[in-house]
């Protein structure tokens, strides 16, 4: 599961990945056994007041008519600084449980896709990462909220919905695994300025990890330096830092990076209509700007294109 092919490592780094209450095992089995009618889940943030609820509703694209295909849970703001708090400012979190969240399973091989709407601390790419490593796959996953607000407690709530709809438990380890590198892509994007390409880093620095099952700190490090240049970003050594710590925590997670790939198709259209083909890049001198670990990069790019679309 932890050993992929250098194509779709090549590809994620450089396309990207575009994007509480612990789920306790027994507590999660018992609701999936009562509740397994339902594939589609709404976590309502538990201070909406009505009328932020039926904003919230609209953004999500359900009707009051079609809430009752849907199970619906809440997550209170408790939920949220019992387990955010060790990651982000109390000022972050807020006092009210605002943000929600739709997920929908998919059909199998579907992969993950994420939106988001008046979300303004964490984006898709960012959500979608950190679904990835606690375990998520073959969902539609939707975040709102009725204004603009940071969306914290969504993840809190999109793994408490999935652990009840499929009965799968998800171990307060890998939460909190999935709940630092959410946290920590996020606080590092504000630092640099550029959220989508921050993501991008994640998840292309996740696939070397994985591809070359790192584990050392420096070899994480490394990884995560080399994908941010190739990326063209500027990290400070805190960032970098910062990364590593978080990146040591996930390379020990149990992650199937094989649910991310379906989405090869999707982004290279995105990329295609911003006037981006990667299977035209030119290399020609590229081993002596970057070296060979760059060079082998971008050749595995075309390589990866042109077998993909030829």
């Amino acid at each position: 599961m932890k050993k992929v092919i250098n194509k779709i490592l090549m590809f994620v780094l450089s396309a990207g990945l575009i994007t509480g209450t612990v789920i306790h095992p027994s507590k999660a089995s018992a609701d999936a056994a009562l509740d397994t009618k339902y594939d589609k889940y709404i976590a309502f943030g538990a201070d909406l007041k009505p009328n932020e609820k039926a904003t919230v509703l609209k953004e999500l694209g359900v009707t009051e008519s079609e809430l009752s295909d849907y199970k619906t849970i809440e997550i209170t703001n408790k939920d949220e600084h019992d387990y955010l708090g060790s990651y982000m400012d109390a000022s972050v979190i807020g006092s009210r449980a605002l943000s929600s969240v739709k997920i929908v399973k998919t059909e199998k091989g579907s992969g993950i896709s994420v939106s988001t709407q008046n979300i303004g601390y964490c984006t898709s790419g960012m959500y979608c990462n950190a679904l990835v490593t606690a375990g998520l796959s073959d969902a539609k996953v939707d975040v709102a909220g009725p204004f603009k607000i940071s969306g914290t407690s969504a993840l809190v709530g999109a793994m408490k919905a999935y652990s009840v709809m499929t009965g799968e438990e998800i171990s307060e380890e890998t939460m909190d695994t999935a709940t630092d590198e959410l946290v920590t892509t996020a606080d590092v994007a504000k630092s640099v300025g550029d959220p989508e390409k921050v993501a991008e880093l994640v998840a292309a620095a996740k696939k070397k990890i994985f591809e070359d099952q790192l584990s050392s700190e420096s070899d994480i490090k490394d990884a995560i330096e080399a994908s941010a240049n190739a990326l063209g970003l500027d990290l400070s050594d805190d960032d970098v830092d910062k990364l590593t710590d978080m990146m040591m925590k996930v390379s020990k997670a149990d992650i199937d990076v094989d649910a991310i790939t379906e989405q090869a198709s999707e982004i290279y259209n995105k990329l295609k209509d911003k006037g981006i083909d990667l299977s035209n890049v030119d290399t020609g001198g590229l081993l002596e700007k970057v070296g060979d670990f760059f060079a082998n990069i971008f050749e595995g790019i075309i390589e990866f294109f042109k077998g993909l679309f030829s």
